[in-house]
C-alpha cells in the first residue's frame, strides 16, 4: 500500500521551489541573445496576470523584469507594501525615457521591476524570480506557473521507457486501454509519468519522496506509487488547521460511509482525500478516470468541509493563484 501519513505539504512545497529554482539557474546559465525566456502564471482574474521575464541584453548579461502595475491586471494590482517588498528583495523600480535610478544607469526604459546582473550570478537571478513569483505574486506552488517554454526547458530529460520480453503488453481497441504489467516501482513510475506527460503536455516532476504534483484547474493534487509497483495512490489536502479531531473524525466517517470511489482521512490536523488505481496491469484509463474523480471531489467539497470543522482550504481567498 502507499502510504500517505508521512506526507507533509509544506515540505513537499518547499522541495518543489527549491527545485525549480535550481534548474531555473541552470536555464539562466545558458540563456543568450536568440531568445527570451518569459515565466507567466495560471491565472482565471481579469486582466494580465504576474510574469517575470529573462532576456540577455548583452554577452555575459542577464536583465530580468516582473511585471509592475502598470502592467497588471485589476485582479493582481500590487499594494504599497508588495511594491516596497519588490525594491527591499532587490529589484530596481520601474522607469521612464531612460531616467538615472538611485541604483544604477538605466540604459533599457521599462514599466516593469528590473534587474541587470552578470550571467555568473545566475543563482541570484533564480533567488529573485522566485522571491517575486512566490512572495509577491503569490503563487503557491511551482505547477501554477505558465507551462509554455518553462515546460521544455525546466523539466528533466526523462530516462528512455524500457519495453522488453519480460513486460506483457495488451492492445485493444483504444490506446488508453493498452495494459501494461510493471516489473517494479521504478517501471510503474515510468509508465505513470509517460502517461502525464501524455496528459499535460510536459514530463512530471517528482520529489525528493517521490511523489508527483498535478494541477487540474485550481485544485492541487499529489500522485504516489507503492513501493511493491501494485498501485498508484492520487490524494490531495482539502482542509487544514483542523480544529477538533473527535469532531473531524465523526464528520469523515460519515462521508467515508456515503462516498463511492474517495476516502477521507485525518493525518495530524489535516483533511486529504484520496483514491487508490490497482495497477497491475497497470491502465491508462484508470488513472484518467482517477485524476478527474479526485479533482471533482477535493474541489467541490473543500470549502464546505473547511467551514464545517473550523480549519481552511489549500487556497483561501486571499491566498495562492488568484
Amino acid at each position: 500500500m502507499a502510504d500517505i501519513d508521512d506526507f507533509d505539504l509544506d515540505r513537499s512545497t518547499t522541495q518543489a521551489w527549491a527545485e525549480f529554482q535550481s534548474r531555473l539557474s541552470e536555464v539562466i546559465s545558458m540563456i543568450d541573445d536568440t531568445a527570451d525566456l518569459t515565466i507567466g502564471t495560471e491565472s482565471e482574474g481579469d486582466g494580465p496576470a504576474p510574469f517575470v521575464r529573462l532576456s540577455s541584453p548583452r554577452r555575459d548579461v542577464i536583465r530580468c523584469e516582473a511585471a509592475s502595475n502598470a502592467l497588471l491586471g485589476d485582479d493582481f494590482q500590487l499594494s504599497a507594501k508588495q511594491l516596497t517588498r519588490m525594491e527591499r528583495l532587490g529589484w530596481q523600480p520601474p522607469t521612464a525615457g531612460g531616467e538615472v535610478s538611485s541604483a544604477a544607469e538605466v540604459t533599457q526604459p521599462t514599466a516593469n521591476f528590473w534587474i541587470e546582473l552578470p550571467q555568473v550570478e545566475s543563482d541570484r537571478l533564480s533567488e529573485l524570480t522566485v522571491f517575486a513569483l512566490r512572495d509577491v505574486y503569490g503563487v503557491q506552488h511551482p505547477i501554477f506557473l505558465a507551462p509554455d517554454q518553462l515546460a521544455e526547458v525546466l523539466q528533466p530529460t526523462p530516462p528512455p521507457i524500457e519495453r522488453g520480453p519480460s513486460i506483457r503488453v495488451v492492445e485493444v481497441e483504444r490506446a488508453d486501454l493498452l495494459t501494461t504489467m510493471p516489473r517494479d516501482q521504478q517501471h510503474l513510475n515510468d509508465l505513470v509519468d509517460a502517461e502525464l506527460a501524455e496528459m499535460y503536455g510536459h514530463r512530471p516532476i517528482r520529489d525528493a519522496e517521490g511523489d508527483v504534483t498535478i494541477r487540474v484547474g485550481s485544485t492541487m493534487l499529489f500522485l504516489r506509487t507503492s513501493q511493491d509497483g501494485q498501485e498508484v495512490v492520487i490524494f490531495a489536502a482539502v482542509v487544514h488547521d483542523v480544529a477538533g479531531r473527535s469532531r473531524a473524525a465523526e464528520v469523515l466517517n460519515d462521508l467515508n460511509v456515503e462516498a463511492r470511489w474517495v476516502k477521507f482521512q485525518l493525518i495530524r490536523d489535516r483533511v486529504f482525500v484520496t483514491i487508490s488505481v490497482l495497477s497491475r496491469p497497470f491502465v491508462p484509463a484508470h488513472l484518467h478516470q482517477a485524476v478527474r474523480i479526485l479533482s471533482e471531489v477535493a474541489d467541490g467539497i473543500d470549502d464546505a468541509l473547511a467551514a464545517k470543522l473550523d480549519g481552511r482550504t489549500t487556497f483561501s481567498e486571499h491566498d495562492g493563484p488568484r
